[in-house]
């Protein structure tokens, strides 16, 4: 695939648009949507989510954090709407430094990270405020998250074990649905982990984990948060009784060259935290092997824009095994530039 060459400079717009807030004195839940050329899908989120009681009265808030899209006629619409805010940033600051920084601006006791690409049912916030404040959540779950369905109804894989040496090795013979997740079938249960599409979080916990790991640029940010929690005591439960849609996950998508560095910058950047060091070793020679591979058979194709990237995910493998911590975000800001019409591709198509 031909890739379009990176702007030369982000599109102007204003970093931050005042909302016109009525802000309640005891808001309980905040919610957290990262948006990234994606204003069609968030807008019409942020509409499901304003049906909600809660938003109505201030009990809850939304908070929306723009990852350095282009200006878009939406947003002003958006940070207009009573209980909801704002916030644009001038570059692309990854998902989970987005995410903190919503955390950061939002009050409540839980905080409800969800993807633009959400559908949920009307009264989902009540629902979800319902079960934190019935208080029959025991003190030590940090973490929840929600059965997920795929566009057509389908059970759609939402949590699962920590990612192992050799469980990342057998996923290879796997469909991508299930390379990392797991489909949850009957009531609540202790889980390892969920995904970060539609995460329920206590603030607390938030907070002691110092949020997520900002050296994720995307993806896998989520389970390293949840490996965190459990090692700090806190427990992560996967709640069947309330399900949204999400419309577009990874598995479901193609996976161009800047996508894939990035995947691989995570999957590489968690094996690196957390696996023994011959393992993560042994794990970035399969990815720069098929780097090279890819990279070789980009220049025969005549795919020089992919063809580069693959060589840059080579050099990324070097510089996470070495710690050239500088160098490999070099990269992945690379990446970050090719971005925006892969992003782009799935506005407006969650109805």
């Amino acid at each position: 695939m031909a890739l379009a060459h990176p702007p030369d400079s982000t599109p102007p717009h204003t970093p931050a648009i005042a909302p016109r807030r009525a802000h309640a004195p005891a808001v309980a839940l905040a919610v957290v949507v990262v948006n990234f050329c994606q204003w069609q899908n968030t807008a019409r989120l942020v509409r499901q989510l304003r049906r909600s009681a809660l938003v109505r009265t201030g009990v809850a808030e939304i908070q929306v954090i723009d990852n350095g899209s282009p200006t878009h006629p939406l947003a002003e619409r958006i940070a207009n709407l009573r209980g909801v805010s704002v916030r644009r940033s001038d570059t692309n600051l990854g998902f989970a430094a987005a995410v903190n920084r919503g955390c950061r601006l939002t009050a409540g006791a839980w905080v409800l990270l969800l993807n633009p690409d959400i559908t949920v049912p009307d009264g989902f916030l009540d629902d979800v405020f319902g079960r934190t404040a019935r208080g029959d959540v025991p003190s030590d779950v940090g973490v929840i998250g929600f059965r997920l369905r795929n566009r057509d109804g389908t059970p759609q894989p939402s949590a699962g074990p920590f990612p192992s040496f050799g469980r990342t090795l057998a996923g290879l013979f796997r469909s991508r649905a299930r390379r990392k997740c797991r489909v949850n079938h009957g009531g609540g249960r202790a889980v390892e982990w969920v995904t970060g599409g539609c995460l329920l979080v206590r603030r607390e916990c938030f907070e002691q984990l110092d949020g997520l790991d900002e050296s994720f640029f995307l993806y896998y940010e989520d389970v390293d948060f949840c490996r965190r929690a459990a090692e700090r005591g806190w427990q992560v439960r996967f709640d069947p009784a309330l399900e949204v849609t999400h419309h577009w996950p990874l598995h479901a998508r193609r996976v161009p060259p800047p996508l894939r560095l990035i995947t691989r910058h995570a999957l590489l950047t968690y094996a690196h935290k957390h696996w023994p060091a011959w393992q993560s070793r042994l794990l970035s020679g399969a990815v720069w092997a098929e780097a090279g591979a890819r990279e070789l058979w980009s220049k025969v194709r005549g795919e020089s824009e992919a063809a580069r990237c693959f060589g840059q995910l080579r050099r990324l493998v070097g510089d996470i095994a070495s710690g050239r911590e500088r160098e490999a975000a070099e990269r992945i800001r690379y990446a970050a530039a090719f971005l925006h019409p892969i992003a782009a591709e799935q506005d407006g198509r969650t109805s």
